[in-house]
């Protein structure tokens, strides 16, 4: 049986009956879950070296462009040559681009050989143009004038290289095909110049061949899952900009406007939240139907630049949009048919009304303890820098494989300038080696990151339900040390005591997640394979996805519940779950459609943050900088769902001085009365009528 809890702060009345003028702690506290602090500190430690790997053996660049005949990666300054600008992958013999896709054949389009150009080449209208390889050897040209003169040099080829140039094997090759600028690489189009073709013929080259296959093998290979990947990493480095403004700067002012206004318009933040989320949820589905082409001709496209307006390239992107379109439609009808269900419930329930007047209680606590607004800015600035250092680390992981040539044990032959000769021992590409240790140290930096955002999160609210905590026990009497001093002393009380128990608490949540992670990767695998699971392994995966969603909600909620209790009473994370949840069960009436409505209302009013995010996140990736330029991303997808979450999280720090404070006041409200003998002696009377209705308790036991 556990002992009375007491003030935290301000006034309580002593063994003795009299009143007594309290410290800033009563219970004697020490700290607590000690080991899990260690073991948050050692995982840091495990980030930074993981970190430090990608920083040293990644390059992004690798995620947006692709390799040349001589491992360089194309828009490299620091290649040999120096590639800077060379942006756009070329491959240069056609006969290995249509052998690649060829069925049964063993040769790899990353074996063709391939270059680093300016632009696209186009085949000439009265002639043949070439493209030749960089020129070193006797080819006396810089880079420069290399770009000026097209990549062409085949006017100084001698005699020999220019039979091996009719041969397909070098320094100089034909540009029979037209193609344009796919995702940073020259698609080619399987429809051959007449005249190019003609000159080559009557120039004695080699047969070149003219199939459609020559087409969809460069295509499968840019819409490979692995390619379409690398694009999406890469538009979360090109996006950068559009990141912190609609993924940080934004929900931040959105924030404290939605706190300032549920301080001023209590009563009708429930309308005003259900109504905007409604619009923005509406705005955002209509946002994927531009961009999917359903309204309007503004579906996205993988071609980069100008090009014939007749050519038309379809990208893996596309259908991903498309599915999200369909899904954003299911969510704006349940979305607009559940609002209606709620109007209803909000002019009929009373416990919306009590709903409301907690929100009142709330608001004056956080009216009286102003350093509560203010606070939230601290962790939502250390998070800010925690993502900027956390997001180039992905990046770097992402594209930290290493550069290896491949063992192709193919019967090709290239030119080699420098050694003058035609080699067919070394004429295999280069591709991009990743091993597996690499994908373990990207799910090691996911984990990191979700267990990190947890964390401050937890810090967030423990600190202030100590505030509020303060404030109720202190009788919220308004002295200049309620001002500011419970903010101040409950970060001092987390720091000294409490660090520990927030760990485990954020652990446990970060946990459950990287099972559910797991869990879904295994599921998809036979997808992958191409087998099929019975109706019994199917409702085995879909039971084990719900059953552990139910398990990370609940836990959050014991987490959040538990927090309140470590604040108070100091105890250990699993000793205050134990008291919160004690005191939620024999209250259970009491709180309950009330505590679940509050949050309700607080969760629509995150969405409203994150959704805004989400809408400006799309009208700054409208833009030509985004859609045409260099900068241009293969979908808005990824960029748009990442402002929404850091909106959500952003939303969450920031409303959870009104959640927390909530939350603390009804738990310590619960707690008083049981002190009391079923009195809250230490309760304003407005939550006292919110809360204390004995007839309704007898309604609802009933």
């Amino acid at each position: 049986m556990r002992g009375p809890l007491g003030a935290v702060i301000g006034r309580y009345p002593s063994s003795d009956g009299t009143t007594e003028r309290g410290g800033i702690i009563k219970h004697n506290r020490k700290c607590r879950d000690v080991a899990f602090l260690v073991i948050f500190i050692a995982f840091w430690v495990a980030m930074i070296v993981n970190s430090s790997f990608g920083f040293n053996q990644g390059n992004p660049l690798r995620l947006t462009y692709g390799l040349d005949y001589k491992g360089n990666v194309c828009g490299d300054r620091h290649a040999h040559p120096g590639l800077r600008k060379l942006e756009i992958k070329y491959w240069l013999n056609p006969n290995q681009v249509y052998q690649s896709g060829v069925k049964d054949s063993q040769f790899k389009l990353s074996n063709a050989r391939s270059i680093c150009l300016w632009d696209c080449p186009i085949p000439s209208e009265d002639s043949l143009n070439w493209v030749c390889d960089y020129p070193e050897g006797d080819i006396r040209l810089s880079m420069r004038d290399w770009i000026n003169r097209y990549y062409d040099y085949y006017e100084f080829l001698t005699p020999e290289m220019r039979n091996t140039s009719l041969q397909l094997q070098g320094p100089c090759y034909p540009v029979i095909f037209p193609s344009v600028n796919v995702h940073w690489s020259c698609q080619f189009i399987a429809r051959a110049s007449n005249t190019s073709l003609r000159h080559w013929q009557q120039m004695g080259g080699v047969n070149i061949n003219e199939d459609i296959v020559i087409d969809k093998s460069i295509h499968r290979s840019i819409n490979s899952r692995s390619s379409v990947l690398k694009r999406y990493m890469a538009d979360i480095g090109k996006s950068w900009p559009v990141l912190i403004v609609c993924g940080g700067l934004l929900p931040l002012f959105l924030s404290v406007i939605w706190l300032l206004m549920i301080r001023h318009f209590v009563a009708a933040m429930p309308w005003i939240t259900v109504a905007l989320v409604n619009i923005l949820i509406i705005t955002v589905t209509m946002f994927y139907y531009l961009k999917v082409g359903w309204i309007e001709n503004d579906a996205i496209s993988p071609i980069i630049g100008e090009h014939d307006p007749y050519i038309n390239v379809f990208g893996r992107e596309l259908n991903h949009l498309r599915a999200v379109a369909i899904l954003m439609t299911f969510v704006m009808v349940v979305s607009v048919l559940t609002s209606i269900a709620i109007i209803r419930r909000i002019i009929m329930a009373t416990s919306v009304l009590k709903a409301s007047m907690i929100l009142c209680v709330a608001a004056k606590v956080i009216g009286e303890v102003q350093a509560l607004i203010i606070f939230p800015v601290i962790p939502y600035a250390v998070l800010a820098i925690f993502y900027m250092f956390w997001i180039s680390a992905a990046l770097h992981l992402f594209s930290s494989g290493q550069v290896v040539k491949n063992n192709c044990n193919a019967n090709c032959c290239a030119y080699d300038l420098v050694a003058k000769k035609v080699n067919c021992d070394d004429c295999c590409g280069y591709s991009i080696h990743y091993t597996p240790h690499i994908a373990i140290a990207i799910f090691f930096h996911l984990l990191g990151g979700y267990w990190a955002t947890q964390f401050f999160i937890a810090c967030s609210s423990t600190v202030i339900a100590g505030s509020v905590a303060s404030y109720y026990w202190a009788r919220g009497e308004t002295s200049p040390e309620i001002l500011f001093l419970p903010v101040f002393a409950s970060m001092k009380r987390l720091i000294r005591y409490n660090l520990g128990s927030v760990s485990l608490g954020s652990l446990v949540v970060s946990f459950v997640e990287s099972i559910r992670f797991i869990l879904e990767s295994i599921r998809r695998k036979p997808k992958v394979s191409g087998t099929s699971d019975g109706w019994f392994g199917r409702m085995g995966n879909h039971t084990s996805r719900r059953c552990l969603s139910c398990v990370e909600w609940t836990i959050k909620s014991v987490n959040r519940n538990a927090y309140i209790m470590i604040a108070v009473t100091g105890k250990s994370f699993f000793k205050a779950s134990e008291i919160a949840t004690e005191l939620i069960m024999n209250n259970i009436l009491r709180i309950g459609k009330v505590n679940v409505i509050g949050d309700v209302i607080l969760f629509l009013g995150k969405l409203c943050v994150s959704l805004s995010s989400a809408v400006f996140g799309f009208l700054m990736l409208d833009t030509h900088k985004y859609r045409a330029a260099h900068d241009k991303i293969s979908s808005p997808l990824l960029p748009v769902l990442i402002c929404w979450a850091l909106g959500y999280v952003v939303a969450t720090l920031f409303f959870a001085v009104v959640e927390m404070s909530i939350d603390t006041i009804i738990l310590s409200f619960c707690q008083d009365s049981e002190e009391h003998q079923g009195t809250a002696q230490y309760a304003p009377p407005l939550l006292i009528e919110t809360l204390g209705d004995q007839n309704e308790m007898q309604r609802l036991t009933q």
